[in-house]
């Protein structure tokens, strides 16, 4: 059943969780990910980001996204991320994406507002949900060369946040994209002001690396959406690999059931972290 993000965040904040949102970045990853949110009964968010695009075309893996989302037993919302440009993001909602991210972290707070708002207007036209990013997370997602981390300032947000036309608020708390470089260390008193400042559900990016501990730490300071890339990369690319080991004769179709497998393994623990119902000892 295909959903909006704005869907998903009232659900998401109605049930003190986060909803995850997935990478796919080829037909497994979607599959993959679809499974386990039917296996849990969970809601879920399959998305791209326009910084993948030159490995992933838009053209194929769109109509792709949306057309599994329409046909999930459980609600799935199909999310451009980090969108750089309108044309992009207006070719994603073309295909019926309904949710897309306007990436304008980059700019001085005035112009990433109307940028933001511009993207919106398009957004709006089409029933979709928007999201924002104020504050720079480290890594590489949105580009092809690494961000410099740039922490959310909590003032610039409320102001951010009462002038733009959005849905979702990505923020910068020392989260990063890729794999992190020693353990994360994420700032929860900057988390909690924003939480306690800002009157929008929040969107942690970089969650891949992130402890559960944490992940649950920031669902309880407002963050209801955590969006997963390398995990889910790294899960297919493994499977690939503990199948290719073996001594068996490979075949392709056994192949794709080893990365789906891997990403649908990744993908239901989050959905377990993210639900925010079982003990974390009791999931595996």
């Amino acid at each position: 059943m295909i959903a909006t993000l704005k869907e998903l965040l009232n659900e998401a904040a109605e049930q003190d969780k986060a909803v995850g949102s997935f990478t796919c970045a080829d037909m497994e990853m979607v599959v993959g990910t679809i499974r386990a949110a039917e296996e849990e009964n969970a809601s879920v968010i399959i998305q791209i980001a326009e910084g993948r695009l030159a490995h992933t075309p838009l053209d194929y893996i769109g109509p792709l996204m949306v057309q599994a989302a329409k046909d999930a037993r459980v609600k799935v919302c199909v999310h451009l991320d980090h969108g750089l440009t309108k044309e992009k993001i207006a070719e994603a909602l073309s295909y019926g994406f309904t949710s897309v991210m306007y990436d304008g972290s980059r700019y001085a707070l005035e112009e990433n507002i109307r940028r933001t708002n511009e993207v919106a207007d398009l957004a709006r036209r089409e029933g979709a949900s928007v999201e924002a990013e104020l504050g720079s997370i480290g890594g590489k997602e949105a580009t092809d060369h690494d961000e410099k981390a740039v922490y959310t300032d909590v003032s610039d947000a409320v102001e951010f946040a009462s002038r733009t036309d959005i849905d979702a608020l990505a923020v910068a708390i020392g989260n990063a994209h890729g794999h992190y470089k020693g353990v994360p260390h994420l700032n929860f008193e900057r988390l909690a002001m924003l939480h306690d400042a800002v009157d929008l559900p929040l969107v942690l990016h970089g969650g891949s690396g992130i402890s559960d501990e944490d992940f649950r730490r920031c669902i309880a300071n407002g963050v209801r959406k955590i969006n997963i890339a390398t995990a889910s990369l790294d899960a297919m690319t493994d499977g690939a690999k503990r199948y290719l080991s073996t001594e068996t004769e490979h075949d392709f179709y056994h192949l794709n059931e080893a990365m789906v497998e891997g990403v649908y393994r990744n993908v239901r623990h989050c959905i377990k972290v993210f639900n925010n119902k079982e003990k974390l000892d009791e999931i595996h």
